[in-house]
């Protein structure tokens, strides 16, 4: 029997709380999943386009991107990706605290693939975490690189 591939999941988000708990939930699931997490636009930019410190950094499978980081914003990012043929196919959620109609407007029409309001309550997110999961890294077949 063939084991599945170990997927990558990217997740940038600056709250430690937010990124311990998506820790948590994806790694108590039976898949094979790694987790990276960035908190910085520059360092995000950086792993994906393999520069600096990050030039052998693997392609993710799934990001989950928080829209509100401090230094810059995280449309930056979801432009760049989307701007970028290598990693355009990457679907991207956004997952952030921001509920307001034209953030979650302006996301899909810059392609992001979806968007998901995460509660503070981290109890809620772990919830939630654990169907982006079963959806994205479950039912969804992803590209392999």
């Amino acid at each position: 029997m063939e084991t599945a591939a170990e997927r990558l999941v990217l997740v940038i988000d600056h709250h430690p709380e937010h990124v311990r708990v998506i820790d948590q939930a994806l790694s108590e699931s039976s898949g094979q999943y790694r987790l990276v997490a960035i908190a910085e636009v520059a360092e995000a930019l950086g792993f994906l386009n393999r520069q600096g410190t990050h030039t052998d950094a693997p392609r993710p499978d799934l990001i989950l991107l928080d829209l509100d980081l401090p230094e810059k914003n995280g449309w930056e990012i979801l432009a760049a990706i989307k701007a970028t043929p290598q990693l355009r196919r990457i679907p991207i959620v956004v997952l952030t605290l921001a509920d307001n109609e034209a953030g979650i407007f302006d996301s899909y029409a810059m392609q992001g693939n979806c968007y998901v309001i995460k509660s503070a309550d981290l109890d809620h997110l772990y919830h939630l975490v654990k169907r982006i999961e079963d959806f994205w890294l479950g039912i969804v077949t992803l590209p392999m690189e």
